[in-house]
């Protein structure tokens, strides 16, 4: 919080000079509506299959017991239809619901979504929400990537005019946005900016120039996470964020030209301005190596904190601590930064993706239409007022590779969109599709307005490598119409469709479970990978 000192007094955390015999826990990584018709993923190798129970507990919902283990506080809830139990199996991302649910102060269940895989402590897919004052902050429920996130811009423009163009504007956006590992922008912060972006998000980039005033309404908390201070975040996240901000990055971060190619609810697709053939545009980022060190000092912080407050977990990469105490509140002033600034390089990007967009073509991003849909944060935790027990209460919500979606009438939401709720972004992978939805009561009342973020991997990173050749996949993808530009071929193959579920799976069981509300679906015409 501003002006609280952190660890070592006002030193960051982080730098050099920690305290002799302090546990480092952040070197430790993991190991590896209507009924839509789906294709079958792979199966994933990455970490030996869970044999544990899942009891039905309604539609699309599976219940692990706290008779499970041993210090569960609360049940785990998994939602997924019973054709993807098997994916779910595969990996230990099941037991990781389970370990979620001895976290002090947790609420109602350890909840994940049907895009759930295995990542470092919390699940990918995973949402806990606990009492502000009982409960704790755990960075693992939010991972490196802070607030990656993904947004959608609208346009003025028929996909079927463009389709001949697509190879030039792929191409120009590729050479326009920096990607890939370690990549830096021609934007250089110094201190006095950086820490105005980390304070301001989004809206630092508009009032500079890179947006339009609209934006801002249309971004999840308004692109600005309050409680951000710059003083806790490292010198060394400082410097690893300063020329990084406009830029892609690399992993599953992506921008995309899409077709919107069926619409399930005419009367909520008109609300967000989404029609059938139009082309429409996806930027997904996140806070870059500023947000990933923001996470890996904390780890270390936590893990003194844990043994600090006597706190009992069943894995290490559940570091936490109470919200109310000194290291909580610091991790969340420095993860609230690290947030604000992935608002702003996803804010900036949407300004050099207009312009490069409105130049290849001849024209004004204006005349283009180019405007915000909607902004959604995936890794993030926020205070939010929730119902528990028919009364409202003020949670810490950590949403792991899940999305935030808020049903109808949500006074956080756009005037424009309150009466039908939230849309709800759910990117696919780059050869099938992606979908657009809405919030719902059901979240509201049982997932604490969250749903799905993705596809979820079924295949690791390694193991996409060694079965995808990278230069094949970019000719297979052309011969279905779909431009690819990457860094490089290894980090396509990385990407290969086959490496993810298939979103329209997950897509139907989140739908089923009533968690968003199906709105449409779009398919891939042109993809910048980093």
């Amino acid at each position: 919080m501003p002006g609280m000192a952190l660890e070592g007094g006002r030193r960051s955390v982080g730098e050099k000079g920690a305290p002799a015999g302090a546990v480092v826990w952040g070197a430790y990584r993991s190991p590896a509506g209507p009924r839509l018709t789906t294709r079958e993923g792979r199966r994933s190798s990455m970490t030996s299959s869970w044999n544990g129970p899942l009891e039905p507990a309604g539609e699309c919902r599976w219940k692990i017991p706290v008779s499970y283990k041993a210090g569960m506080k609360v049940p785990g809830l998994i939602y997924a239809s019973p054709a993807m139990l098997e994916d779910i199996r595969a990996d230990q991302a099941a037991e990781q619901v389970a370990n979620v649910a001895h976290l002090p102060g947790l609420v109602r269940a350890s909840l994940a979504m049907p895009d759930i895989h295995w990542g470092y402590g919390f699940p990918i897919g995973g949402v806990a929400a606990t009492g502000v004052e009982d409960g704790v902050i755990a960075p693992g429920g939010i991972g490196y990537d802070i607030n990656c996130g993904v947004r959608l811009l609208r346009t003025n423009l028929a996909a079927k005019k463009i389709r001949d163009k697509m190879e030039t504007l792929v191409s120009d956006v590729f050479h326009a946005i920096p990607a890939g590992v370690g990549s830096q922008g021609p934007l250089k912060l110094d201190r006095g900016q950086l820490e105005q972006v980390l304070t301001q998000g989004a809206a630092w980039a508009v009032e500079q120039g890179y947006g339009w005033a609209g934006d801002l309404e249309h971004c999840e908390a308004g692109g600005r996470l309050a409680g951000a201070d710059a003083a806790a975040v490292s010198g060394r996240a400082q410097k690893r964020g300063s020329p990084q901000l406009g830029t892609l990055g690399s992993g599953n971060h992506f921008i995309e030209i899409s077709v919107v190619d069926e619409v399930f609810d005419q009367a909520t697709a008109d609300v967000y301005g989404l029609e059938a053939g139009q082309a429409v545009v996806w930027i997904h980022s996140g806070s870059r190596g500023l947000g990933h060190q923001v996470c890996t000092d904390y780890l270390e912080v936590m893990g003194r904190a844990v043994t600090k407050y006597g706190i009992k977990l069943p894995d290490r990469q559940l570091a936490c601590a109470p919200v109310k105490s000194e290291e909580g509140q610091n991790y969340f002033a420095g993860m609230a930064a690290a947030a604000n600034y992935a608002w702003a390089n996803r804010q900036v990007m949407t300004h050099w993706v207009r312009q490069t967009l409105a130049k290849s073509l001849g024209t004004t991003p204006e005349d283009l239409g180019l405007q915000l849909v909607y902004d959604v944060a995936h890794n993030i935790a926020k205070f939010e007022e929730h119902a528990v027990d028919g009364k409202m209460r003020k949670l810490c919500v950590h949403r792991k590779g899940a999305t935030r979606a808020f049903g109808p009438g949500h006074p956080e939401l756009p005037a424009r969109y309150r009466e039908v709720g939230q849309p709800v972004l759910v990117p696919g992978d780059m050869g099938r599709a992606s979908y657009i939805l809405k919030g719902t009561a059901v979240a509201m009342q049982e997932t604490f307005g969250s749903a799905c973020h993705g596809a979820g991997r079924v295949m690791s990173r390694t193991e996409a490598k060694k079965g995808v050749r990278g230069s094949e996949l970019r000719r297979r993808l052309a011969l279905e119409g779909v431009i690819v530009r990457a860094g490089s071929d290894a980090s396509l193959a990385e990407e290969a469709p086959e490496a993810y579920k298939d979103v329209t799976q997950v897509v139907d069981a989140t739908q089923r479970a009533g968690l968003a509300g199906l709105v449409v679906r779009v398919r891939p015409l042109g993809v910048i990978k980093g």
